[in-house]
């Protein structure tokens, strides 16, 4: 096949892309900004929609080489450590959605889809690489490097994450929105947490205008742990759209929190090194056309950036990955591809998810959050049907296939 696809950005959505476009033969190149491929951050949450993707891609065994796959989700409340509702994990979620819950280190899944796509003899991978500007017509597309390259290509795919320059050539300029929330992310090894606290479930405590969550990655021997409070960054950080992650300390991530249970308490302590994200995100999907147009597509935080509270960022880039190498995989011709008419299915197929999943993952971050009434109705109700609120089945049963 002579046609060629861009795809711009090497992150877990870039890579995601990549491989479901190369593993159906179309040339491809992979545009990173960055001297080399990496993950920013530590870890994340695949439900079983995501685990479906890649085992679809073949990569099942290399996730369990290095995921874990908790037996349960607990919810405590951050103040009195009290158990407010739980739901099983484990073999219960294999039986309902024929696929686990994983928890992963985000450079281990990262690693797997890079030396995944790096099998491919079709695909290119271009680092220090930082896209300028992006040109389409309805025959081609055209993308300029800041270093005064001009490439052209049949169709681009911008997975570029949330200040992506490919959203710009595709929709009005419109920054993101700051959130007003800041995640405290940090890392610590099992064998250093107390003994009580060395438990293969997702916990997440639950507290007003705060929540902390944690989970065993890297097969159980590292604990990921997240912790969401309310406040903007100070003076001395960054711009977000200079620098995603800062430096952090523990007693400003305690003073934000305020007291906590002791369990909680103890498990934050034994944190060796915090890194402060400010939080950002957009309205949810409004159509078709805020992920494709022409040849031009966005994939990933690029298209549909959301709240961590679903915990289904990543997820959401994978899936839309799939879909576009399942729409390449149905293609009328195999010796070419019609990628205005591929692209404008793959929008139709994924705005509504997404936009779903964006705005569930919003109310969800006003639910754990919450305060007065609206905190003891959801105790309450975590308390009666606990596992029937925490469970997704819309969300878990997918991908959905690609409508005509």
């Amino acid at each position: 096949m002579n046609q060629h696809v861009w795809v711009v950005g090497g992150g877990i959505g870039g890579l995601g892309c990549a491989l479901a476009i190369a593993r159906e033969g179309v040339p491809l190149t992979v545009v990173e900004q960055a001297a080399a491929f990496g993950e920013v951050g530590a870890g994340l949450q695949l439900g079983p929609n995501a685990v479906r993707v890649l085992n679809d891609w073949g990569l099942g065994e290399g996730l369990r080489a290095c995921a874990a796959f908790p037996e349960a989700l607990r919810v405590r409340d951050a103040r009195s450590a009290r158990t407010l509702g739980q739901m099983p994990l484990g073999r219960s979620m294999l039986a309902r959605y024929g696929q686990p819950y994983a928890t992963v280190h985000r450079a281990d899944l990262h690693r797997l889809l890079l030396d995944a796509v790096q099998t491919r003899t079709a695909t290119r991978l271009m680092l220090n690489t930082r896209l300028a500007g992006v040109d389409a017509s309805a025959a081609a597309v055209r993308l300029t490097t800041e270093s005064g390259q001009v490439f052209a290509g049949d169709a681009l795919v911008g997975c570029d994450g949330l200040w992506s320059r490919v959203r710009s050539a595709l929709l009005v300029p419109e920054p993101a929105r700051p959130t007003g929330h800041l995640a405290y992310r940090g890392m610590v090894a099992q064998r250093d947490l107390p003994i009580g606290l060395r438990s293969p479930v997702v916990t997440a405590w639950l507290g007003p205008r705060l929540h902390v969550v944690h989970y065993p990655v890297r097969g159980g021997a590292w604990f990921n742990v997240v912790a969401v409070v309310h406040g903007r960054l100070g003076q001395g950080h960054a711009a977000p759209s200079q620098s995603w992650s800062h430096d952090a300390r523990l007693e400003d991530l305690m003073r934000a929190l305020g007291p906590v249970a002791a369990p909680l308490h103890d498990m934050l302590a034994v944190v060796p090194e915090w890194k402060l994200w400010a939080l950002h995100d957009r309205p949810p999907v409004q159509g078709p056309h805020e992920h494709a147009r022409g040849r031009l597509a966005l994939l990933g935080d690029a298209a549909h950036p959301m709240r961590p509270y679903l915990a289904q960022g990543a997820a959401m880039a994978l899936e839309d990955a799939w879909t576009i190498g399942r729409l390449v995989q149905d293609r009328p011709s195999r010796d070419s591809v019609d990628w205005p008419a591929l692209l404008a299915r793959y929008a139709r197929t994924r705005w509504m998810r997404n936009a779903r999943v964006q705005a569930r993952s919003q109310r969800n971050g006003t639910v754990f959050h919450a305060q007065g009434l609206l905190r003891v109705g959801r105790n309450l109700g975590l308390k009666v049907a606990g596992p029937r609120l925490m469970d997704s089945p819309w969300l878990y049963s997918g991908p959905p296939h690609p409508v005509p």
